[in-house]
């Protein structure tokens, strides 16, 4: 075992290297080279540097199979060296790749922005629910139908949040530093092909499976998505806090809920089209739960949107009276599916509707009570707890019969 200190043209290390098990050239000066049997040579030249690194490249290629443990005669220590290295070299790079590939799963993650889609799991998960009848229904085919729903719309929702941060990158270097755009991890020519992949990946779903009801929901999800975020006249409606809403409330609350259960019922299971007291509280309270998100989900971005003249409801009206605003919508929700649970016939729909409402009232009020209106980090916080409670909301809705 070798081990050079202090020389300018080579560093050569057997146990902890410093730059990944590589022989590494062009070091600052060194001034001893130290050999394992303990001897030290001083003041090494250049050229013995130089002949030190030949002969250990000369001996290794001269071995195929270089002996563990034993020293054949006539080797020197230098010969085992670079086998040694080149095994290490090998695991640093699969560590370096591996760390490569995460960071990149990371940076399309944040650029997904994985509540919204799990919102869509959720959300389109418990709309096709509502047309089952009987445990019968939930056949192979129930299951087909359901995925050539869901994953398109999973496409669709990341063309359309992808887009948005396209033309939300200066915004977004104030209020959402971390996503891959803003931090500069994603080029825009990168953002560009995500985005029109997946949005045309989407549309193809869409036209190969032949069902009209999704097709019809990707485009409606297309239009108002691309009307919120595309910086060209009459559109951009983010700018304006009314449009901004109802581009939501449209997607989320009425497409979603309509287009899929119309899918299920008629394309699925081969029923007329009818329109339950689950579908309806479903449209209803989801209508609530949206506005909600659209309105709140500007409150921690006041500082970015007033900057860039995005005139929401925080900007206007002021943080403090949208966030009550917001939680006086959602217990207005609590409260009408409370009577609504309490006036089913059927038991179980009953206590799980009312119990289940109930608590995610009192949740909610005790999170909102607690939160530092002054604390954007806080407010960011709370809206991902609405997030949360609109998923919960999406899980009671079956049950309402």
């Amino acid at each position: 075992m070798i081990q050079a200190h202090n020389h300018p043209f080579v560093s050569c290390r057997l146990q902890n290297p410093p730059n990944q098990g590589l022989i590494t050239l062009l070091q600052r000066p060194q001034r001893h080279l130290k050999f394992s049997n303990g001897n030290t040579a001083k003041k090494l030249s250049v050229h013995s540097c130089v002949n030190i690194l030949a002969a250990t490249l000369s001996i290794s290629s001269s071995r195929s199979k270089p002996t563990r443990g034993k020293k054949l005669p006539g080797q020197t220590l230098c010969g085992t060296l670079e086998h040694e290295f080149v095994i290490e070299s090998k695991d640093d790079q699969l560590t370096l790749l591996q760390g490569d590939l995460w960071r990149k799963i990371d940076a399309f993650y944040r650029f997904s922005r994985p509540h919204t889609i799990i919102g869509t799991i959720i959300g389109i998960t418990s709309v096709s629910l509502l047309p089952l009848t009987s445990i019968g229904d939930l056949s192979p085919a129930f299951f087909v139908g359901y995925l050539k729903a869901l994953i398109p719309s999973i496409f669709m929702n990341i063309y359309v949040v992808g887009l948005n941060q396209l033309f939300d990158v200066e915004i977004d270097k104030v209020n959402k530093p971390n996503l891959p755009l803003a931090s500069g991890e994603y080029s825009m020519g990168l953002g560009k092909a995500i985005v029109s992949a997946f949005g045309l990946m989407s549309f193809a779903m869409g036209i190969v499976f032949q069902s009209p009801p999704v097709f019809f929901a990707l485009l409606i999800c297309f239009l108002f998505g691309s009307a919120y975020s595309v910086e060209l006249p009459l559109l951009r409606w983010k700018r304006n806090a009314f449009l901004a809403a109802f581009s939501i409330l449209m997607v989320r609350a009425i497409t979603v809920n309509l287009a899929f259960f119309y899918h299920i019922q008629k394309y699925v299971l081969g029923r007329p089209m009818v329109f339950p007291r689950s579908l309806c509280f479903a449209t209803v309270c989801i209508s609530m739960f949206t506005t909600v998100i659209a309105l709140f989900k500007d409150i921690p971005d006041v500082d970015g949107d007033r900057d860039f003249g995005i005139q929401s409801f925080s900007v206007c009206l002021g943080q403090k009276r949208v966030f009550w605003l917001c939680i006086g919508i959602l217990l207005i929700a609590y409260a009408s599916a409370l009577v609504i649970g309490a006036s089913s016939s059927f038991l179980l729909s009953k206590l799980v509707t009312v119990i289940g409402h109930c608590t995610l009232a009192s949740i909610l009020w005790r999170r909102a009570n607690s939160v530092n209106l002054e604390d954007n980090s806080s407010m960011t916080s709370f809206y991902m707890s609405i997030w949360k409670l609109f998923y919960a909301e999406y899980l009671l809705i079956p049950f309402v019969r």
